[in-house]
């Protein structure tokens, strides 16, 4: 997404707790800067707001993106319940979006005459949780769909048109998510997950997405899913707060 952007012009602003990785990845994508943030270390995104607003006042558009999904089985052999990786996967897939969302929103979008957007990317398991060996990040995107999908309509209840909360939905798409499973590719195509989309193929519907202004992105085999919840609980949940 970060490079999508730079082409299209925008200015992106990359944010992660590896300096190392986002020293090279900055420089490599022609980003504009980076900031060292751990967004589950919420006590510190406040200072983090206010720092990179101030240094940047001209910046429109948030991509909550940063996310942790760990394996958590209370039987089995393979995996054991950590509750302590399990608070932390809760902090990073929930707290900090959700602080980061609000904090943006009420102290810097509102008070700019053209607004901005919220990305906030969740999954496909958040709204069908097929993979059971993950449950506290299929919960956590649950959570952030909902999240977004209230958030959204408190904007728009609120006459605050010039301000745009976006949820993007990706399915099996090949990055380094799985790395804590015991096979750390096993969303990789080659390794025979046949549902697995590249990047790049994840991308053109996301371009497309952007293109046309959709509040709701998704690609590839997250579109039947996100459908079928959009033409029932989505209707339904539309109704119901008219």
């Amino acid at each position: 997404m970060a490079v999508e952007l730079i082409k299209r012009g925008k200015k992106v602003l990359l944010a992660g707790r590896t300096e190392e990785s986002l020293k090279a990845t900055t420089s490599e994508i022609g980003a504009a800067g980076y900031y060292l943030l751990d967004v589950g270390d919420t006590s510190s995104l406040a200072s983090f707001v206010s720092k990179i607003t101030s240094e940047h006042p001209e910046l429109d558009c948030l991509i909550n993106n940063a996310g942790v999904q760990r394996p958590f089985q209370i039987f089995g052999p393979d995996y054991d319940f950590d509750l302590k990786k399990a608070d932390q996967e809760i902090d990073i897939d929930i707290r900090g979006p959700m602080h980061l969302s609000v904090m943006m929103i009420r102290e810097h979008f509102d008070k700019k005459e053209k607004g901005g957007v919220i990305m906030n990317v969740s999954s496909v398991l958040g709204f069908v949780p097929f993979s059971v060996v993950n449950p506290v990040y299929n919960g956590a995107k649950a959570w952030l769909h909902f999240f977004t999908t209230n958030l959204r309509t408190q904007v728009k209840q609120a006459g605050k048109d010039k301000i745009r909360i976006v949820e993007i939905v990706p399915p099996a798409v090949e990055s380094d998510l799985h790395r804590e499973r015991v096979d750390p590719d096993d969303n990789k195509r080659h390794k025979g997950n046949k549902i697995a989309l590249t990047q790049e193929e994840f991308m053109d519907e996301v371009r497309q997405g952007w293109d046309e202004g959709k509040e709701t992105i998704t690609a590839g085999p997250g579109n039947a899913i996100v459908s079928e919840w959009q033409e029932t609980m989505g209707k339904r949940y539309e109704k119901m707060t008219q």
